[in-house]
């Protein structure tokens, strides 16, 4: 069995009880891609890994990286706590979708240091208390890539125009812009304002959105197109994204202010 005795940075993805004591726990490593790790004892409040596996967490891992089977930790350094997505069931729900769709994307064992950082920069910016809607739909677009789904935003898929009303074509894998409306009835027939910020959510980097703010109007219609497109293109369905669906049936009793389109 390939063994690589070494450290990588990781992110908690998820830990599951094993045996009585014992944990399983799913890391998104820099340097080795997706692992599960065997953490004996993980239960008891004096285990030294406790505060480096729990949800929400990053750090620099020491231990044995293996090429199959379970592999094993021995120790960390440079903890992150991602405190605020803890202790935050909206913004937790937000981040708990995201690694979910990291999961879900990509094998185990894949090698992807960009995805890792792309992740990271996601749960820094949830953790500040940026609109965690944005951030996930602009996570959500630009992750159809990793699930082999790479639609035409950047222009009409018909005719190469950049400016102009648009609308999202199935029959074309892409936007389509109005002169090219009559070639596709059944395009999604989308809000204008939910096309054109997730045309712009799927080139933006993340240290670019410190003005970005939409309306709850516009922000549902984003959500109704990533819905359609997740649905038509990848066919997950993860109870972490139902459960922020379910969400927005009680967001009235807990009262989340709204930020405003400016």
């Amino acid at each position: 069995m390939r063994t690589n005795i070494g450290e990588t940075k990781g992110i908690i993805l998820f830990t599951r009880n094993y045996k009585e004591k014992d944990k399983l726990v799913k890391i998104f490593t820099e340097s080795y891609g997706k692992l599960m790790f065997y953490v004996k004892g993980a239960s008891r409040p004096n285990n030294p890994l406790a505060a480096a596996i729990l949800p929400f967490s990053k750090a620099t891992f020491v231990g044995d990286f293996r090429g199959e089977g379970l592999s094993f930790l021995n120790s960390y350094k440079f903890l992150t706590s991602y405190t605020k997505i803890q202790e935050d069931i909206f913004i937790s729900a937000y981040a708990t979708y995201i690694l979910g769709l990291v999961d879900a994307a990509i094998d185990d064992r894949v090698y992807d240091p960009a995805l890792f950082g792309f992740v990271s920069e996601a749960l820094a910016l949830l953790n500040e208390g940026q609109d965690p809607e944005v951030i996930t739909a602009i996570f959500e677009v630009q992750m159809l890539e990793r699930f082999g789904v790479r639609p035409v935003w950047d222009q009409c898929a018909v005719g190469g125009e950049r400016s102009g009303r648009f609308d999202y074509s199935f029959k074309y894998n892409g936007v389509i812009c109005e002169k090219h409306f009559a070639l596709d009835p059944h395009r999604l027939h989308a809000d204008p304002r939910a096309i054109y910020f997730l045309r712009m959510f799927s080139a933006i980097r993340y240290d670019q959105i410190q003005s970005i703010s939409v309306k709850p109007a516009t922000k549902q219609a984003i959500r109704s197109v990533l819905d359609q497109l997740y649905d038509e293109y990848v066919g997950i369905h993860l109870k972490s994204k139902k459960f922020i669906d379910d969400m927005q049936k009680w967001a009235d009793v807990m009262k989340r202010p709204e930020q405003e389109e400016g």
